[in-house]
């Protein structure tokens, strides 16, 4: 159940409302936008008697959830969310957040030169793999915490975020000094343990859609996260699997102005995996972009063609300058900045 609070409720009035939910064996999630306090009652609330809690000193107005994703939901934060970082980036609102970078990290010179040319083109999010999920056991697997040790460097030279993928439990304690942002891969969309786990920790979170996945359960993935209590969870469009094979996978563009319609929060699109193919990437990403994304994440290398993964979907460094500047065309006309 939502219960809206009125925009002048008092801290009393709210503690109140909340207290009489928990006491009915609610748990409840508070949020408070820019205009009024919203409460998600979660749990047991057919029982409840809604008509008793529009009575109530402060509140606006109270409706049941009637979607499986109670969290997840717009009528939890109707405005959208908005996730900042520690340096003042955001993802959401306005400004279209730019992530770039190697697929895998595979020395300190090959991390060091991508970070320096994707900054240099306008990226704020240094993406890279420590941890690599791969179809076949004899792949690259990555270097672990010592790749990531190099990425935190990389991205403290040259100012940019870190954002890498965690793969299991026992990971996230010993990555969360270098991360700025966890990154679930597609794989592990389901992998309901480490959602949970990630709820508890206090940094954002980016869900990757699984490659078969509906968007009902992406956004019930996400509710996991949310359910714990960390806010700060951004989706991504990363293609599904389809009966088309000319690419790797089919990039749901139509997913995002969904997501945009039935969720608060922010979403961005993969053309990389979306596509599989380098000479794809851009006309998706500006795709992404027109059709509403909070940002790209693309993967970029120095020399691409010698990439240990992922080469052929791999952008050259300048074809990613270029990107970004044809995105600097793009954003306003859907009303964003870049």
């Amino acid at each position: 159940m939502i219960v809206a609070m009125q925009e002048f409720a008092t801290e009393e009035q709210i503690d109140f409302v909340i207290e009489k939910m928990v006491e009915a064996g609610i748990n409840v999630h508070r949020t408070t936008g820019t205009t009024q306090t919203i409460l998600a009652g979660v749990g047991a609330t057919s029982a409840i008697d809604i008509e008793e809690y529009k009575l109530l000193s402060g509140v606006l107005y109270v409706h049941r959830i009637s979607s499986p994703y109670k969290l997840a939901g717009r009528a939890f934060r109707p405005e959208g969310t908005i996730v900042t970082f520690r340096n003042g980036v955001t993802v959401g609102g306005d400004k279209v957040a730019i992530m770039a970078g190697p697929c895998s990290i595979e020395n300190r010179d090959q991390i060091f030169l991508t970070a320096k040319q994707v900054a240099a083109s306008g990226a704020t999010f240094l993406r890279g793999g420590a941890f690599k999920p791969r179809s076949s056991p004899y792949a690259f697997q990555g270097l672990g915490i010592p790749g990531l040790e190099l990425m935190r460097e990389a991205c403290d030279a040259h100012g940019l975020l870190c954002i890498s993928e965690v793969m299991e439990i026992s990971q996230i304690e010993p990555m969360l000094p270098f991360v700025d942002c966890f990154q679930v891969g597609a794989r592990n969309m389901q992998n309901f343990n480490l959602l949970r786990e990630l709820g508890k920790v206090r940094k954002p979170v980016l869900l990757k859609r699984g490659i078969a996945a509906t968007i009902e359960e992406l956004l019930l993935a996400s509710e996991y996260i949310l359910a714990g209590g960390n806010y700060d969870v951004i989706l991504c469009e990363r293609g599904i699997r389809t009966y088309e094979t000319y690419t790797r996978n089919t990039m749901d563009i139509s997913a995002i102005p969904v997501v945009k319609k039935l969720s608060h929060l922010p979403i961005i699109g993969d053309p990389s995996h979306g596509t599989g193919r380098r000479d794809m990437v851009a006309a998706m990403a500006r795709a992404s972009v027109a059709a509403g994304a909070d940002g790209i994440i693309v993967e970029v290398h120095p020399n691409p063609d010698k990439a240990v993964s992922d080469a052929a979907q791999t952008l050259f460094p300048d074809q990613f300058a270029q990107l970004v500047n044809e995105l600097r065309v793009i954003a306003p006309a859907v009303g964003r900045t870049l």
